[in-house]
């Protein structure tokens, strides 16, 4: 029996087959696990459906163990409802959640540190970091999970030297741990603890800078 045997969990993040998130969402399916998964909004939902095909190409080599695919705009609250709406009617409760996003414009990654732009480092922390507290408080909203559930932050090192997007994506994760400290003022009644975790980076060219965060069941 695997370790995730009779669990199930909304998966966030994964990208394509080289997403860390996707590394760890096969691991929970291979220990028995069950999982919903959302990948980035297309710009257009009726055309060309580049970002839900790639997920799609991970997600077909787990059938039984997958539930549902759905976008997921992590700046949009609604979004995150929705998303959070499905789990609920497919799953009524989940026993984990495993969030693994972040994000950084371009232009601001091929500049110095201090040259991003203002409007780029909010964008950077809006979705590589605050898109926590949303997806947290909209799962609360939703009481999609049962007390003793514990967040777990894995900060990924900054040392792989192929990703450019670490000088600026590396800025918000310092707030990680911390913000996963102070959330417990607002997750403690919904029975949820937090901790966060080091971790070294992965050459994975989808996500060699995603900051991890799962919601787990405590020991």
């Amino acid at each position: 029996m695997g370790i995730f045997e009779g669990k199930k969990g909304l998966i966030l993040g994964v990208a394509n087959d080289r997403s860390i998130a996707w590394y760890i969402a096969k691991f929970i399916m291979d220990q028995g696990g069950v999982c919903g998964f959302t990948h980035l909004a297309d710009a257009d939902e009726g055309k060309q459906k580049k970002n839900r095909h790639r997920v799609e190409k991970c997600v077909e080599q787990y059938p039984a163990a997958t539930k549902f695919l759905v976008p997921l705009d992590a700046q949009s609250d609604q979004s995150i409802a929705e998303v959070m709406a499905t789990t609920k009617k497919e799953f009524g409760e989940i026993d984990f959640m495993l969030h693994c996003i972040a994000f950084a414009k371009l232009d601001d990654l091929k500049v110095d540190a201090i040259a991003t732009s203002r409007d780029g480092f909010k964008l950077a922390m809006d979705i590589s970091a605050y898109s926590l507290l949303a997806v947290c408080n909209a799962a609360k909203l939703a009481r999609l999970s049962r007390a003793d559930r514990e967040a777990l932050a894995l900060e990924m090192g900054c040392r792989n030297p192929v990703g450019l997007d670490q000088m600026l994506v590396s800025r918000a994760w310092p707030k990680l741990p911390a913000m996963l400290r102070s959330e417990k003022i607002s997750i403690a009644p919904f029975g949820v603890s937090t901790s966060a975790a080091g971790s070294t980076p992965a050459s994975l060219a989808a996500s060699d800078h995603c900051p991890l965060r799962m919601v787990i069941p405590a020991p």
